[in-house]
């Protein structure tokens, strides 16, 4: 029985599994600080947000639930998720500012962490306001899909100009690095295309936080590989946003330790929205858009799941009955694998292993 068979057959383990996780990406910043660098760029970041995030998660998630900011479950998701109804949302609260502050302490002289923890900040209010409205509505719709994107949208534009006008999106971003050593001259067109990756990220976490401790593992993952790639690059690293990486992947694994299975917080669209925001600017503002699309693999494959779905049934849509064909048992993927009789731990330390599989690839394939 392979590592990840014998691990997902334990449904009753999932502390242990968090901790395993947490320590595999804890040394792997260790290995990294003790072979490339001289200090620990990646390590004290990761663990010191970590314990501070841990710290204010069982300070604060018993408040969130005597303020009775409890989820509302959406009727037509697997009737399983029901009884999770009441557990306490808007967790990324509690740790979104404990990424972006100790992220932005590894190097306080350069100007990009305040940018970019301003932007991340920003989508966190934009998904506050979000889980705000469906909680008082006792309805799981907030903002209303039009505005949500207006207001990302007008968050991101604002981060692009900054970066435009203060110069801080390098050359090699105006020329995408591909592996292989091809180039993507893009030129002005990355105005368009920051814009999608800023709505496109942040929407895909937004869609993966279904199941307990799959988006907070997956983007403690992510932020871990990205951070790795930047101090690998050597001469052409970046261990400002590889520090902020680590941080950020940190903020997540300390929250873990809360949003594991059963759930006793949820991050909400206060966290997911702001993970999305964070992996999108650095990748940004680092030319690290190829590695993220390879190393969120699992988040790509979440929103396309949606897209896909959505344009099938309408595209086969019968007029007299209002139905149409479905390629998934249920959108988003995890719930299509949920339905195929997978447990929920099982999905989610399934889709974890993927996620360490495609940074793996992304380390081997550095452009």
């Amino acid at each position: 029985m392979s590592a990840t068979r014998l691990i997902a057959s334990l449904p009753g383990n999932s502390r242990s599994l968090a901790l395993l996780l947490g320590l595999l990406l804890l040394g792997l910043a260790l290995l990294s600080d003790s072979l490339l660098s001289q200090a620990p760029q990646l390590s004290v970041p990761l663990l010191a947000a970590a314990l501070i995030s841990a710290g204010l998660c069982a300070w604060g998630v018993p408040r969130l639930r005597r303020l009775k900011l409890g989820q509302v479950i959406r009727e037509e998701g697997p009737q399983a998720h029901l009884s999770k109804a009441g557990t306490p949302t808007m967790g990324g609260l509690l740790v979104v500012p404990v990424g972006v502050i100790v992220g932005a302490l590894t190097a306080p002289s350069d100007p990009r962490l305040p940018a970019v923890a301003a932007i991340t900040l920003a989508y966190m209010a934009i998904g506050a306001a979000d889980d705000w409205r469906s909680l008082t509505k006792r309805h799981n719709t907030g903002l209303t899909p039009r505005g949500k994107l207006l207001l990302q949208a007008l968050s991101a534009a604002a981060f692009l100009g900054w970066a435009w006008w203060q110069n801080q999106l390098p050359s090699s971003a105006i020329e995408i690095d591909l592996p292989l050593g091809w180039v993507l001259p893009m030129g002005l067109l990355i105005w368009p295309l920051g814009l999608f990756v800023f709505l496109a990220e942040s929407n895909a976490t937004n869609l993966t936080d279904g199941l307990d401790g799959l988006a907070a593992g997956c983007g403690a993952i992510v932020f871990s590989g990205l951070g790795l790639q930047l101090i690998l690059r050597g001469n052409s690293g970046d261990p400002a946003m590889a520090g902020f990486c680590a941080a950020m992947a940190g903020c997540w694994l300390g929250f873990l330790l809360f949003n594991r299975h059963p759930a006793r917080v949820f991050m909400g669209d206060t966290g997911s929205l702001a993970m999305g925001a964070a992996l999108a600017a650095v990748s940004l503002l680092s030319d690290s858009l190829w590695p993220l699309l390879l190393m969120g693999g699992v988040f790509l494959a979440e929103s396309l799941s949606v897209i896909v779905q959505v344009w099938v049934f309408k595209a086969t849509k019968n007029p007299a009955t209002g139905q149409g064909r479905r390629v998934l048992r249920m959108a988003p993927l995890h719930h299509h694998f949920e339905l195929g009789g997978a447990s929920e731990q099982q999905v989610v330390v399934g889709l974890w292993s993927v996620s360490l599989l495609l940074v793996g690839l992304g380390l081997l394939l550095l452009p």
